[in-house]
């Protein structure tokens, strides 16, 4: 799919921050090492907020992403969140899909990405057919929870900026909820341009900064049958 650069316009799912660059099926050792991984579950917030992790406002995703799961429960858990990158990377090819703590990051290329049109915040066509794919993946793994996050570059109005952001945030969970995903799944969040993950003043980071990021979590449900059968 052909993504075209417009100023406010590409919305990437981008994650660049405390991220590892390997396949999922190279990815043995958040499987095999569930138990050493230890307390650095903040990778994921890191990949959501920028470089703005500590800073107050974050409290809510925090709860929502967790901890990190050590033990024979981490592995377990690790085991099926592989099992659910890999299927995400066969159903959309030219995705990076990489799995940070006990979660899936998705990083959309020019290639494959989810946007919208300057300024504007209704879902494309060309995006609506990668979320018809995402939304397939996420039915057939009911066990896991989903953060969309919006932000924007700095280019305009903050006020402006933060409106866009929650609109194209809300749009991309709203689509995913009309395909028959519960919205309790769902946790929307959206903080306009104030946390870059790139340089404003280059085009090249801004364009990284237009973006919704999405995670994927352990709901309750996976992580208490995985620490029974554990038994943490």
């Amino acid at each position: 799919m052909k993504t075209i650069m417009k100023r406010t316009g590409i919305l990437l799912l981008v994650f660049t921050m405390g991220l590892h660059s390997c396949k999922p099926v190279q990815n043995a050792n958040n499987k095999q090492k569930g138990g050493v991984i230890g307390a650095a579950g903040g990778a994921i917030l890191g990949a959501i907020i920028g470089n703005n992790v500590g800073k107050g406002g974050n409290g809510e995703l925090g709860a929502v992403i967790g901890g990190v799961i050590g033990g024979g429960a981490g592995v377990l858990i690790g085991n099926k969140m592989d099992k659910q990158a890999q299927k995400i990377e066969e159903e959309i090819p030219g995705a990076k899909v990489e799995r940070v703590d006990n979660g899936i990051v998705l990083t959309f290329d020019e290639n494959s990405g989810v946007h919208f049109d300057t300024g504007k915040y209704s879902v494309t066509p060309d995006s609506k057919d990668i979320l018809n794919k995402l939304a397939n993946v996420f039915k057939e793994y009911p066990d896991t929870n989903i953060l969309v996050v919006g932000h924007t570059d700095s280019v305009g109005n903050d006020n402006n900026n933060m409106i866009l952001s929650k609109n194209r945030a809300n749009a991309v969970t709203n689509y995913l909820q009309g395909k028959g995903l519960s919205a309790g799944r769902f946790t929307t969040k959206w903080f306009g341009e104030s946390q870059p993950v790139n340089d404003n003043s280059t085009a090249n980071g801004r364009a990284k900064n237009r973006r919704v990021n999405v995670a994927i979590v352990p709901n309750e449900k996976m992580i208490e049958e995985a620490k029974t059968e554990a038994g943490n």
